[in-house]
């Protein structure tokens, strides 16, 4: 009798070195993704309609999405009541953030990227508990000053195609926020689900490489003025 697939699933599952080589070989593609990225947004055009030119967005867009997936993990980590918090505070605020966005111009330039990785990837690590005003004006802040920059890469688009009475750059902004909800909701989850030291610690050392790779994003804006 053959039986063997399901020890080998389990295995699988409950085998630390397997799980973390893993999640190494994911950061590692994400981090490749983000080293070339540059600090303006773009939108692509699916040729779907606005509402999934706005989901592939967030997906070709490392900083965007390494932001996301940073904070779903922090608030998993922080327990369900966090991830539940996490899950409606930081999308809303990335619509009111995108909704300024597709009104005014904002100032691309800041290294808004930078300042999310290092400080998210440095409370994941570190498993620092935020009291929860603070955690809340954090999820806050950083998802209108994201949300505002995607905005206005959804603003640019529509101008450039010429639908900009057509509220195309809004439906581009409810897709990124519908994604963005099931991203919070599912990384989050994951994480409060986990009941192996080990599996934690790799979540924190995850957080670790984020806040590294905010540090290289500072490097190279400073070189970049020249400092």
């Amino acid at each position: 009798m053959r039986q063997t697939s399901a020890p080998r699933l389990a295995s699988t599952l409950t085998n630390p070195f397997h799980f973390t080589k893993l999640l190494l070989i994911k950061l590692l593609i994400l981090l490749g993704l983000m080293l070339p990225s540059t600090a303006h947004a773009h939108l692509v055009n699916t040729g779907l309609g606005p509402v999934y030119d706005g989901i592939s967005h967030l997906f070709i867009t490392p900083e965007d999405l390494l932001t996301t997936i940073t904070l779903a993990l922090y608030c998993g980590l922080m327990g369900a009541k966090t991830g539940r918090l996490g899950m409606f505070v930081f999308p809303i605020a990335w619509a009111i953030g995108g909704f300024i966005g597709l009104q005014v111009t904002i100032d691309t330039t800041w290294p808004i990227a930078a300042f999310s990785f290092v400080f998210l990837g440095l409370i994941l690590a570190a498993d620092l508990l935020l009291p929860k005003g603070i955690l809340i004006f954090v999820m806050a802040l950083i998802g209108v000053c994201h949300g505002a920059i995607n905005g206005e890469a959804l603003q640019n688009e529509t101008i450039q195609s010429g639908f900009m009475h057509t509220g195309s750059g809004l439906l581009g902004l409810i897709g990124t926020v519908i994604t963005l909800f099931i991203l919070m909701t599912l990384f989050s989850a994951l994480v409060v689900t986990l009941k192996a030291a080990w599996s934690k610690i790799a979540v924190r050392v995850f957080g670790s490489w984020v806040c590294a790779s905010g540090i290289l994003m500072f490097g190279w804006y400073l070189k970049g003025l020249g400092l």
